[in-house]
């Protein structure tokens, strides 16, 4: 797991990471005063900055947090997959947790494009960390004969791009009240285009 510089070490600490993860997805990191985290979290400002520097110390530890979390449920999901064209339901699976937790996603993807330091410690930490791990996955499957030879980075970057689109579709490519089926498709499609490609058989 990537080393974190900063990590919950009491309850007081989750309590405002919390409430400031709330707070950031409904108002946004430049909308959000330190006051407002305070009085969400319950507790006076002096007592934030005895626990985190600055606002932006507590945006960073909500988004590697997050990421963590992100790695974490994709590492679960790639061991347990009981044969490679079990993508689609990973897909799924990962699109109904996502969706169900869309307050980090929001703080994840889209906060850290404002900020050039925090984007660049997820590249650091996180991003490179998934994909190393992914391509360790697939070139195990490609050794194996499951998938033709292909340079595996390349796959498991496919792969994260396919996987960061299946959390967002619930609310982009899909219709606000798309139904379970819908959203099923959506995944049994993108696995499809990733296991057989776009061209049709000879």
């Amino acid at each position: 797991m990537p080393h974190l510089n900063h990590t919950p070490s009491s309850q007081l600490e989750t309590q405002i990471l919390s409430s400031a993860r709330c707070l950031f997805a409904q108002k946004g990191y430049d909308h959000t005063t330190t006051r407002d985290l305070a009085t969400a979290a319950g507790v006076a400002e002096a007592t934030l900055f005895r626990h985190f520097a600055n606002k932006k110390a507590i945006l960073v530890a909500i988004v590697i947090e997050g990421w963590v979390e992100i790695l974490t449920d994709l590492l679960t999901e790639l061991s347990s997959i009981s044969n490679y064209k079990s993508v689609a339901q990973l897909l799924h699976r990962r699109m109904i947790n996502l969706h169900e937790n869309a307050d980090i996603i929001r703080i994840c993807f889209l906060e850290a494009q404002f900020h050039p330091e925090l984007r660049d410690r997820i590249q650091s930490e996180i991003i490179n960390k998934m994909i190393d791990v992914t391509e360790a996955f697939f070139e195990t499957a490609i050794q194996k004969g499951v998938y033709r030879p292909m340079n595996p980075k390349i796959v498991a970057q496919v792969f994260l791009g396919m996987f960061t689109i299946a959390g967002f579709s619930y609310n982009t490519f899909l219709e606000p009240n798309a139904s379970p089926q819908e959203m099923k498709e959506m995944a049994e499609g993108l696995a499809d285009i990733f296991l057989n490609g776009m061209l049709a058989k000879e």
